[in-house]
């Protein structure tokens, strides 16, 4: 269980601690958000727009910028789409803090919490100071196309939403 409960007066709702320290949980967001904006920065500063470095025969390093969420979702909007995903950026860095604060001792529910916060402020960062999203990881099959680009942001997202699927299974399995 998440939390100890201390007993009050008949009636009174219980008292929560937390029994873990989400200190480590920061730590590991704090890496993979610097991971993310240096690779970003490199790009930036070393690519032109569209500019592509094929790396291998299904892998380019590319610089795209994407104004909209996965797979461009709301890219050609109007601009309004930066606030909106933004907002939806903060809203879920705010949901991470509390689930983890309130689970601090659950490590991988707190683990895949941290590097889906990791991902909001990765991206969110790039919407503040671009308006967008630099993507800049090109996946392809040959004959069958390219898979859109993506970041390092968009990788700790996937993973920890990955995790956070296996971390609830694995607690609905013990039941």
């Amino acid at each position: 269980m998440a939390t100890n409960t201390k007993k009050a007066s008949p009636g009174a709702k219980p008292v929560y601690k937390s029994s873990a320290s989400l200190l480590p949980w920061f730590g590991l967001a704090l890496i993979f958000v610097l991971l993310d904006q240096i690779t970003k920065i490199t790009v930036e500063c070393t690519f032109a727009y569209a500019e592509t470095l094929p790396i291998t025969g299904f892998f380019n390093l590319i610089k795209v910028y994407n104004p909209g969420a996965a797979f461009s979702f709301l890219g050609d909007a109007s601009g309004w789409q930066r606030y909106f995903f933004l907002a939806i950026a903060l809203a879920a860095v705010g949901f991470c803090l509390y689930m983890m604060k309130k689970n601090a001792s659950q490590r991988l529910f707190c683990f895949a919490l941290a590097l889906i916060m990791a991902g909001a402020i990765g991206n969110g960062i790039d919407r503040v100071i671009h308006g967008h999203v630099i993507d800049f990881l090109d996946f392809y099959w040959t004959g069958i196309g390219h898979f859109p680009a993506f970041n390092i942001a968009d990788i700790a997202i996937s993973v920890g939403a990955f995790l956070f699927v296996v971390d609830e299974l694995r607690r609905v399995n013990k039941s």
